[in-house]
């Protein structure tokens, strides 16, 4: 008996001391380098996911692109395609897959990515998932620039692009102008673009009123987004302008990030608010105008790449190059579904707009449900 409570007494004196009232849950503090350890693996987590989310979204683009080349009216083997690819001479897919399908596909690509990227950029810097260029007007002011010189002046080519390419510009400086009031407020900067891109269609609207038979068809193509009969010569402008715009936006994506956290947050975290965002608006707004000169407004794809991304990935980083890819895979699979999987072939643009009104209808609902504003 001495010796049991001898042993307890030592036992008892050994334990650290606690206030009254107070529990002791671990006596012995967490040591900062296991904490270091469970941050640096949750960060490793999140960019393995991360990095699994852009590999697997890269090889369906790949996956996809090789289905569009090789399927139609006559299939072509994989090595066949390859062939075409690297320049060789192979019987009927030299023409077929090298002039109509090739540059189709590219186009549909460098669309997607141009489409997705500038539309993620713009809801990340205005911290609304209503702020694409869809909605604010820029891709209705190259729709209209480009009715007009299709029906009034008679042009094509590469002077209707141009018009597009000016005017989509243009509107966007409009857009920021009008709201630039100490800065250029989200909401505010929406609402006015939401109001101009109404004017915008009234006038496109009036435009194909006293269009002629053949003006009417061109420009009604060009403004639902279609990938029909691409060249090369579309695709090149759209492509060195994703080179030289893309890398700049991302360059840009920590400067989002912070954006995001709002204009205080992000000034105090040493981000120049207003110079970031009229460069990343102008780079984003270059990549949107090049893009639709190309293919057209592809509708909604810009407002869908986003959120998309956004559900797969996570919070796991910047979701500029994610919401890229998808954009990329959203057009290119809109593309072989509009040629052959409903009977008869639909522009791309409209598949995108039945993807795409749905899902605006649903988060509008959504966001008045729970008591927000767009």
């Amino acid at each position: 008996m001495i010796r049991v409570r001898a042993r307890s007494a030592a036992a008892a004196a050994s334990i650290t001391p606690v206030a009254a009232g107070s529990t002791l849950i671990d006596a012995e503090p967490r040591s900062p380098v296991r904490t270091a350890d469970l941050v640096a693996g949750a960060r490793s987590r999140r960019q393995g996911r991360r990095r699994v989310v852009i590999a697997i979204l890269s090889a369906l683009i790949v996956v996809v692109f090789a289905v569009s080349l090789m399927v139609g009216q006559t299939f072509y083997s994989p090595a066949e395609v390859v062939g075409v690819i690297l320049g060789q001479d192979v019987a009927g897919a030299t023409f077929t897959v090298g002039r109509l399908r090739l540059p189709r596909a590219v186009l549909a690509i460098v669309a997607g990515l141009s489409f997705g990227l500038a539309g993620v950029t713009f809801q990340t810097m205005l911290r609304n998932p209503l702020a694409s260029p869809d909605i604010i007007g820029i891709s209705a002011g190259a729709s209209a620039a480009a009715a007009f010189a299709i029906v009034t002046l008679s042009l094509g080519g590469a002077a209707v692009s141009l018009f597009a390419i000016v005017s989509g510009l243009g509107v966007a400086l409009i857009v920021y102008g009008l709201a630039y009031k100490g800065g250029a407020a989200g909401t505010r900067l929406i609402l006015i673009g939401i109001g101009i891109a109404a004017m915008l269609e009234s006038i496109i609207n009036y435009i194909l009123s006293g269009a002629g038979q053949w003006d009417l068809q061109e420009a009604l193509r060009w403004l639902t987004g279609s990938l029909n009969g691409t060249t090369w010569a579309q695709v090149v402008p759209a492509l060195v302008a994703l080179a030289i715009l893309g890398p700049l936006l991302l360059g840009r994506s920590r400067d989002l990030s912070a954006l995001q956290l709002g204009d205080d947050t992000a000034s105090a975290l040493g981000v120049r608010v207003e110079r970031t965002r009229f460069l990343v608006m102008v780079a984003a707004v270059g990549l949107i105008a090049f893009a639709t000169a190309a293919s057209g407004p592809i509708a909604f794809v810009a407002f869908l790449s986003g959120p998309i991304a956004a559900r797969i990935l996570g919070a796991n980083g910047s979701p500029l190059i994610p919401s890229a890819l998808v954009g990329a895979l959203l057009v290119l699979v809109a593309d072989l579904a509009g040629q052959y999987a409903f009977g008869t072939r639909f522009p791309v643009g409209v598949v995108t707009g039945v993807l795409g009104a749905p899902y605006l209808i649903f988060l509008i609902v959504r966001t008045n449900r729970a008591g927000g504003s767009l």
